[in-house]
């Protein structure tokens, strides 16, 4: 699997050309799967925000609404009631999973719930473009400064990566440098800040950061 994990989406052409390299053709040729989950853990997203993003409506531009070959759902809460012979030749045939915000605990649990998780090892080339959550879901833990979802048990993640996302930098009161660094001093191991201007791409445990914006490295 193939990783770009960004803020806010692919926000600027550093981030654009990334993601194409990483898909190997134009973006007009790719088939792609929504990933909504993670808003139904997060007490600010909701059915409204939902539906924007699976419709690719303008606040999507730059994700859902990039001008991909197809658009699909992959709700995963769903999954495990229809059975995988059903949903896994979905991925399988997908080139792209876009994996938006919310809660990245409770995308977390559904990842393992329904069996993507145990999945996506067996696609190379499949990548995977988060935003916020959808990129932090892949690190070893998010903070509890980020766990919004009332059923988490802890802040870990799946560890797929070996370092954690504070993303929106400098985009909410809540999101200034001084907070990422309170935040990283808890995480208390390699951590990135990136803002809406920052992606960080990762193939085969290679990890680079593609901005035209501002980032931190901790430590």
């Amino acid at each position: 699997m193939k990783l770009l994990l960004t803020s806010g989406g692919v926000t600027n052409a550093g981030i654009h050309t990334a993601l194409v390299e990483l898909l190997g053709k134009p973006i007009s040729e790719c088939r792609a799967l929504c990933v909504p989950t993670a808003q139904w853990g997060h007490p600010m997203c909701g059915p409204a925000s939902v539906r924007g993003f699976v419709a690719a409506e303008p606040r999507w531009r730059h994700f859902s609404g990039l001008g991909w070959q197809s658009l699909g759902v992959l709700e995963l809460t769903a999954l495990p009631s229809v059975g995988a012979r059903r949903w896994v030749p979905w991925v399988e045939e997908a080139d792209v999973l876009l994996v938006d915000g919310g809660d990245a605990t409770y995308l977390c649990h559904w990842m393992r719930e329904s069996g993507l998780a145990d999945l996506l090892p067996s696609l190379p080339d499949l990548v995977w473009v988060g935003v916020s959550a959808g990129s932090m879901v892949l690190t070893p833990r998010i903070g509890s400064y980020f766990v919004e979802w009332a059923g988490a048990p802890d802040d870990r993640a799946l560890g797929v990566v070996d370092f954690s996302i504070f993303p929106h930098l400098g985009a909410f009161p809540t999101n200034t440098p001084a907070d990422a660094e309170r935040w990283a001093a808890d995480i208390g191991g390699l951590a990135y800040a990136i803002d809406e201007q920052t992606a960080i791409t990762v193939v085969d445990g290679k990890v680079e950061v593609v901005s035209e914006g501002e980032w931190t490295k901790y430590p």
